[in-house]
């Protein structure tokens, strides 16, 4: 269900180069949760970094929507940036299996096969 790689990059550089094969691979980063911020700027202890990266690329997301409007609530994919005990990783929740979970609309289990390799990739470029 999950894809999670460890890199050796520091967790800013993960982040910058998670960004840059986002955009490589035709989608658009919509907005960065920086989590970990957020946490400590609320007040709580939170020794971890996490970003998490809203991505999509339109021509997916309207497929999925034509398909079934009830699947605006799985979108955007989401790419992740943190740190666990002083390691670095990336990762995400696959979405074809996510999508599965939500429907057996063939065609949208095509989509999601499709935008899952891609953010695979982008996970193995910034790693």
């Amino acid at each position: 269900m999950y894809y999670i790689v460890e890199t050796d990059k520091s967790f800013d550089q993960a982040s910058v180069d998670l960004e840059a094969a986002v955009k490589q691979h035709g989608f658009g980063v919509l907005h960065i949760h920086d989590l970990g911020a957020t946490l400590r700027d609320k007040g709580v202890a939170f020794d971890e970094q996490c970003r998490i990266f809203e991505v999509c690329n339109p021509r997916q997301a309207a497929k999925v929507l034509s398909a079934d409007m009830r699947l605006n609530m799985a979108l955007p994919c989401r790419i992740s940036v943190y740190t666990e005990n002083g390691q670095t990783r990336i990762g995400l929740i696959r979405p074809a299996p996510m999508l599965a979970s939500l429907s057996d609309d063939s065609a949208l289990a095509s989509v999601a096969t499709e935008v899952e390799e891609k953010t695979i990739r982008m996970v193995d470029d910034a790693k």
